[in-house]
């Protein structure tokens, strides 16, 4: 079973907002930084020798990742991370540290879902969403959030159940419809939560117009094991109306983002020059020809 990341796409500011995110939240920490190149490898790397060109990082216990790729895609509140905490000081101090620079898209307060929830953008535009809870264990604090806006509102439910025929041991947790005298279309969800194996995520739809769309500024970033993951991942996620992108990443019907990644994608580019070039030539990722290109740069 691949293993699914959140991937945030940072405007030339991935360290120093992994580092502000680690001061925020418990059992936290940046695992490792690696970053771009000399520019002689590749015109793509051209002014950001130095920058992050892949960040692993975990906020209470969720991994993400991330890099420096510049201005090309902006994050919104189309995905963000919806965070449960058990004492609300912990959540209060999370919100005044989040909110510092950022926009408060929901007041931090009771509402009929929960005793204390708040919805902001941080500084770096990240969304999220901070509820208090005082259930028992919590064995997601914090999880994406996907809501379908625009043109794919109302298409939540069919999304769940695409990705869950994708990833064994997948399903969906719960799921809340709006009440038919809400006025929006039938079928639409209100709130859900989803595993797609032991990894968790939440879906809503929202029928009112926005001025955002999901896009690829946070994408899931899937660890395969082999070229048969990777094509049969590949082949499902781009139909459809999907599209493919560059270096592994493609869009689903949905508008949502991956990467279809092999698991030793670092051993495979560790190789040398000719490997990342090979990479950077490709769409979806082919490991026998990367493992051409770096046996070529041994040589």
């Amino acid at each position: 079973m691949p293993h699914i990341t959140p991937f945030l796409w940072f405007d030339n500011n991935a360290e120093e907002a992994m580092a502000f995110y680690c001061g925020i939240f418990e059992q936290s920490r940046v695992v490792h930084i690696e970053r771009y190149p000399d520019a002689s490898l590749d015109a793509h790397f051209v002014g950001m020798h130095g920058k992050v060109i892949s960040g692993i990082f975990e906020l209470a216990g969720q991994r993400f990742m991330c890099l420096d790729g510049g201005p090309a895609f902006t994050f919104n509140p189309a995905i963000s991370f919806f965070c449960t905490f058990q004492q609300r000081e912990a959540l209060e101090t999370a919100w005044e540290k989040l909110t510092e620079g950022g926009t408060v898209l929901m007041e931090c307060q009771a509402y009929p879902w929960s005793q204390l929830y708040g919805w902001l953008q941080d500084r770096y535009g990240v969304s999220w969403q901070l509820s208090f809870s005082e259930q028992g264990e919590i064995s997601s604090p914090i999880t994406p959030a996907i809501l379908f806006v625009n043109d794919q509102a109302g298409k939540a439910q069919a999304a769940m159940r695409f990705y869950a025929t994708l990833f064994e041991n997948s399903g969906i947790d719960s799921l809340a419809e709006y009440d038919m005298d809400a006025g929006v279309m039938a079928g639409a969800v209100k709130q859900a939560r989803f595993h797609l194996g032991d990894d968790h995520f939440r879906a809503a739809d929202s029928t009112i117009p926005h001025a955002f769309h999901i896009n690829e500024a946070i994408s899931f970033f899937v660890s395969c094991r082999d070229q048969a993951e990777i094509d049969r991942l590949w082949a499902a996620l781009t139909a459809d109306g999907g599209e493919e992108s560059q270096c592994g990443w493609c869009k689903d019907k949905f508008g949502v983002s991956w990467q279809i990644i092999p698991d030793h994608m670092a051993e495979l580019l560790s190789a040398g020059p000719a490997a990342i070039q090979a990479m950077m030539q490709m769409r979806k990722i082919d490991i026998a020809t990367l493992e051409s290109a770096g046996r070529t740069s041994e040589r």
